[in-house]
């Protein structure tokens, strides 16, 4: 998650100094998109584990308590 911190904090930067271009080198550009990639596959697998679990009701009766 460097590179995404390193793309906010550049983000940052140029927008106090009003600036209206962003420029990344390669290098950069390849880290971000590859985290950014990583981070999605991450999300897509806890989808599929997330819904393919089994919901268990469980409830709780008292009866009658006098």
């Amino acid at each position: 998650m460097i590179q995404i911190k390193k793309f906010i904090d550049k983000i940052a930067y140029l927008d106090s100094r009003n600036s209206k271009d962003v420029v990344l080198n390669i290098q950069d550009a390849r880290g971000l998109r590859d985290e950014i990639s990583k981070l999605l596959l991450d999300l897509k697998e806890f989808e599929n584990k997330s819904s393919n679990r089994d919901v268990t009701k469980i409830e709780i009766k008292g009866g009658t308590f006098k």
